[in-house]
């Protein structure tokens, strides 16, 4: 039963850019193979034909074939698709490159497509590594510019496309250097194979009973079969062309029927007012006028930080698209007046305030770094609070109590970073921290356990100190727990903070709290029992109701906060 909800989220999340993205890791994956073949002739013209060999039997075994081409038509359809939606192209200079890049691809690609795989099946022509470098080093040596060139566009299409893809994700920060190395060795030993295998091929070819063994009618097919295949090429070529051509003649009418369409007023709830033409996106309305309005994805719809807030009536608005719904429920949003800026499209004059500031010179972020605008990820959240500080305060001069609590969250703080989280929000006598910033979920999961650990150790030395001025020891409560949230700077002007907003920092809140009513000094979620790798039966579970939540949550209760480390400790030396 829990399937169906599953196969539900993937729909909702399934948008034209999301199936762009599967189709352009499918053909990635192929252009990988194919350089990783081209390398080998760094070895051998032996090498390369043995590698192909394998390559195809992959490649061309049926299924996998019919996925390939199938990936390859739907990402040139909606290679189109997109040069048709675009309505701004004041984007940063990398995304105007990748389109035209992809778009570019299909023309250079023609003539070796239908020369080969056409050549095969038409004719049962058996063109390989020996044939096609003959080709490009001796026959015709100026289609070997072509074909580099088009390599060097399709590795670099591919790559813009990874990296818009995987910028977003946590382990990119770590992965980057390791990315980019392979980014500029794969091409780089493809091209250096495709040399040395041409130069040895071109030795090869002065030897006649070279030319009688690899060059027969069987493997090159004759000059009137060539000649077809360049027919059908040139055809499809010209088919291609006319596509673009439709495409820009369906943008020029576009732009001209949302002229006489009318035009709208955004307001921005600045006192900024911009006039655009009916069917523009709100983000691409910023754009058009260089107003800075955040978004890290570049319009996307796979981060959040583009969220508006509708001023006034809502209830005219274009209806959520799937997508859109799925990130705004991703985020905890379900108040009808909150937007995203890069999927609205309004058709009436409209006013909203922008969510997230933006640090920008323009409305492409150009200025700005994700981590600032925002960005969604893995964190640990603890929430500690002072028990009692209401009485402290009301037996003692207010100077005193201020000085007592800030030595509860100075030892607070200290078990923080000691165990290397980050003390975020200082909220009266109570502090949220972060625990994941800089490491694995695992990692992040045991950091908070000892930290809840140390916070107990620290407050026995800070009752210790204290003990002559203390009626009563200072007690605490801790709630940890685990999850996906947006982290980034909120805030106005100059009252910005770095901070994490999302369910699971709500629910370590909602554990804090808890700890009142369970006598106990900290709760933690069995998210983080499970992640950090502790014995099942260390600690007691508990069913609890969070509020603002319709399921009951699994917690551990842990009556004396000390014993987390040893716990911690058992697990590492387990796993190692």
């Amino acid at each position: 039963m829990a399937t169906a909800p599953r196969q539900m989220s993937v729909v909702r999340a399934t948008g034209v850019r999301q199936v762009r993205l599967v189709c352009g890791i499918i053909l990635f994956a192929y252009v990988v193979s194919h350089f990783l073949n081209h390398a080998l002739g760094n070895i051998s013209v032996d090498a390369m034909e043995t590698g192909v060999s394998y390559h195809t039997l992959f490649w061309q075994f049926l299924p996998v074939a019919i996925v390939f081409y199938t990936a390859a038509l739907t990402h040139m359809g909606l290679g189109l698709y997109a040069l048709y939606q675009r309505r701004q192209f004041r984007w940063r200079t990398i995304e105007p490159l990748q389109l035209v890049l992809g778009l570019s691809i299909p023309v250079l690609v023609m003539g070796h497509v239908i020369g080969v795989r056409l050549g095969q099946t038409l004719y049962g022509h058996q063109k390989l590594y020996p044939q096609e470098l003959y080709l490009f080093f001796v026959a015709a040596p100026g289609r070997l510019w072509q074909m580099t060139i088009l390599l060097l566009i399709a590795w670099v299409h591919g790559c813009i496309g990874i990296y818009f893809w995987l910028r977003l994700k946590p382990f990119f920060t770590r992965a980057a250097p390791y990315l980019l190395a392979a980014a500029v060795l794969v091409p780089t030993l493809s091209l250096l194979g495709i040399y040395q295998g041409g130069r040895s091929v071109a030795a090869d070819s002065d030897d006649g009973e070279w030319r009688t063994h690899n060059l027969t009618r069987r493997q090159v097919g004759t000059a009137a079969e060539g000649n077809t295949l360049d027919r059908i090429a040139g055809g499809l070529t010209i088919g291609y062309f006319g596509l673009l051509g439709l495409v820009l003649v369906a943008r020029g009418a576009r732009a001209l029927r949302e002229r006489r369409g009318g035009m709208i007023a955004l307001s921005y709830g600045n006192g900024k007012t911009v006039r655009v033409p009916k069917g523009l996106s709100v983000l691409e309305a910023s754009l058009r006028h260089n107003v800075p309005h955040a978004s890290v994805c570049g319009g996307r719809a796979r981060c959040s930080t583009c969220r508006i807030r509708i001023i006034g009536d809502h209830d005219t608005l274009p209806t959520p698209s799937q997508r859109e719904a799925f990130v705004l429920t991703r985020v905890g949003t379900a108040d009808p007046s909150i937007r995203l800026a890069c999927q609205l499209r309004p058709t009436s004059d409209l006013s909203f305030f922008q969510l997230f500031t933006p640090h920008t010179h323009g409305a492409d972020g150009q200025a700005s770094t994700s981590a600032s605008i925002g960005q969604e990820r893995y964190l640990v959240s603890l929430f500690v609070d002072m028990r009692g500080s209401t009485q402290l305060a009301e037996k003692r001069l207010p100077f005193d109590t201020v000085f007592i609590v800030n030595r509860f969250l100075g030892a607070v703080s200290q078990a923080v970073i000691e165990n290397g989280g980050q003390p975020n929000q200082f909220v009266g006598d109570g502090m949220l921290a972060l625990f994941g910033l800089a490491a694995d979920p695992q990692t992040a999961c045991r950091q908070a356990l000892k930290a809840a650990a140390g916070i107990a150790t620290h407050i026995d030395a800070l009752n210790d100190l204290l003990s002559h001025d203390l009626r009563q020891p200072i007690r605490f409560g801790i709630g940890i727990h685990g999850g996906e949230v947006i982290i980034g700077d909120i805030g106005y002007r100059d009252h910005i903070v770095f901070t994490a907003l999302g369910d699971a920092v709500n629910v370590a809140a909602r554990l804090q709290d808890m700890t009142k009513t369970l006598a106990c000094e900290a709760i933690v979620s069995e998210e983080i029992r499970r992640t950090a790798d502790i014995a099942e039966d260390a600690l007691p579970q508990q069913e609890v109701a969070i509020r603002g939540r319709d399921e009951v949550l699994a917690v551990r209760v842990v009556a004396n906060a000390r014993e987390l480390a040893g716990l911690v400790d058992r697990s590492e030396r387990v796993a190692a």
